[in-house]
C-alpha cells in the first residue's frame, strides 16, 4: 500500500504533500528535522492521509494535491481542524 500525505507547519504557512509507505515512519522523520526540505518548518501536524493500491495511482493523486487547486483543497482543509 501507497500513502499520500499533506502536513502543515504549525508555525508558518506552509504545506508539504508526500508519497510513502509508510505516514507514521514519514510523519515522525518530518517532526524530528530528518527532511531537509521540511526541517525550517518545524513542528507539523497531519492534516491529510489517503490509501492507493499502486505507487502510480499514489503519485497522481500526490502531483494533483501539488497543483494551484490541490493546495487550495489543502489550505481549507488546514482552516477546518
Amino acid at each position: 500500500m501507497y500513502y499520500v500525505y499533506a502536513i502543515a507547519s504549525l508555525d508558518r504557512n506552509y504545506i508539504y504533500v508526500g508519497l510513502t509507505d509508510s505516514v507514521d515512519r514519514r510523519f515522525l522523520e518530518h517532526n524530528t528535522g530528518k527532511n531537509r526540505t521540511t526541517k525550517p518548518y518545524l513542528p507539523f501536524k497531519l492534516i491529510y492521509t489517503e490509501v492507493f493500491e499502486t505507487r502510480i495511482d499514489a503519485r497522481f493523486k500526490e502531483k494533483y494535491l501539488k497543483s494551484g487547486i490541490g493546495k487550495e483543497l489543502l489550505k481549507k482543509i488546514r482552516n477546518e481542524i
